[in-house]
């Protein structure tokens, strides 16, 4: 099998966020990047197909800081070949990143054709999971989202598990092929030592393509007017005392707000 995998770095949102000076977006230079956690799951599940049915598996990532080091990462995990997209402009938006990223996969040599592309079923920046279907539409491919295994391939055709809520899960045949959104893999992702990450820098050579150029920004119907954090109102209000007087002045304050 032929595996492609999409992995993008997204803010940490355990670190403070700053506003850039334009008040329109996020200052790149203060964020701390990581690889977006669906992203590892789509790459440990190319790895599993891997195992299974044999192939190759190709990384690609847009350039960010940080990014050589998820690249090596995955090469130490089993990838085969790591691509680095340069030219992408920090902070691009979801369709533009799509429309890049599906625009490089067609331009790489020697990447398509693939039986199934693998990207995660959303991210920090993507919540509505937007990129792997606009990745599917530019290159015509069928897609299947929110996906926790594929359970079979053979005969043109992959079986995909597809979350539902409440915990509903269903049984898909698509033709190859194919873009996936993985919302889990089957198995957590693997880990990987230090030294054989170390030991990857040394024997892996990191691809670098350039992104076809102009990236357009299509279905651009969103125009951020301002960014700003939110307001520290200091409105909390501590009870303190026994059970008894904090349960007594719950139920004052209750009252008074005509909840009682």
């Amino acid at each position: 099998m032929n595996l492609v995998v999409l992995m993008r770095m997204v803010p940490d949102v355990v670190e403070e966020l700053e506003i850039a000076p334009d008040g329109k977006s996020l200052d790149q230079e203060a964020l701390r990047l990581i690889v977006s956690e669906s992203d590892d799951h789509a790459l440990e599940e190319a790895l599993l197909l891997k195992e299974r049915y044999g192939g190759r598996v190709t990384v690609v990532a847009p350039e960010a800081p940080e990014v050589a080091d998820v690249l090596y990462t995955a090469a130490a995990k089993g990838a085969d070949r790591v691509i680095q997209l340069r030219g992408v402009e920090p902070g691009l938006g979801v369709a533009a990143m799509a429309e890049a990223c599906a625009a490089a996969l067609s331009a790489i040599p020697d990447l398509l054709p693939a039986d199934l592309v693998l990207t995660g079923a959303q991210s920090i920046e993507d919540l509505d999971g937007l990129v792997a279907p606009l990745v599917a539409h530019r290159l015509g491919w069928p897609y299947l989202g929110v996906v926790t295994a594929v359970s079979e391939v053979s005969n043109g055709t992959a079986t995909v598990i597809k979350e539902f809520q409440a915990g509903y899960r269903g049984e898909f045949q698509v033709s190859l092929p194919a873009v996936l959104g993985v919302q889990a893999a089957e198995k957590p992702p693997r880990y990987v030592p230090v030294a054989k990450v170390r030991a990857a820098m040394k024997a892996t050579r990191i691809e670098e393509f350039e992104a076809p150029q102009p990236v357009p920004e299509p279905l651009q119907d969103v125009t951020i007017v301002a960014l700003a954090k939110p307001e520290a109102t200091g409105r909390a209000e501590m009870l303190e005392g026994s059970v008894e007087e904090v349960a007594g002045k719950l139920c004052e304050l209750l009252a008074e707000r005509g909840l009682l």
